[in-house]
């Protein structure tokens, strides 16, 4: 069974992907410009000086976006859901001036707060965190990458 979730102990922490694969990768690139700047002015290193530089960088750039792609295909997701959810509530879809990120931190809501959590979101502006901290009952989220 999942751990229990609140707003403390909600977030997704990857130890491989956090903890090992970003300093990984840091350090390639942190050596990889060391290994160009000592071989500048000799040519028989400065290209593959300068390709394993080029390399490194791109695949911290792939990490990132391995990332970020499937968190906004999941926050779109979201948005649907939540609209489904609030729309099965009350008939209305959810109000138009609901940013996404305020949407994704609604999804934590439950169903007997999710109508009036949405309304003050929307009303007073509030951040994800803040519609997050607001959240009286968890509605845990166990699928989020």
């Amino acid at each position: 069974m999942a751990e229990e979730q609140n707003y403390a102990k909600h977030a997704k922490f990857v130890t491989l992907y956090h903890r090992v694969l970003g300093p990984l990768l840091a350090l390639t690139f942190l050596g990889s410009l060391v290994n160009l700047y000592e071989s500048i002015g000799d040519h028989a290193r400065v290209y593959s000086a300068s390709l394993v530089t080029v390399l490194s960088f791109a695949a911290i750039l792939a990490t990132l976006f391995a990332r970020i792609f499937p968190l906004k295909a999941q926050d779109r997701a979201i948005r649907a859901e939540e609209n489904l959810r609030h729309f099965a509530i009350t008939g209305k879809l959810l109000d138009s001036r609901l940013t996404l990120k305020q949407i994704v931190g609604l999804r934590f809501a439950s169903d007997e707060e999710l109508v009036e959590l949405a309304r003050k979101a929307a009303e007073q502006n509030l951040s994800q965190d803040e519609i997050k901290r607001s959240v009286k009952n968890w509605r845990p989220d166990h699928d989020r990458l």
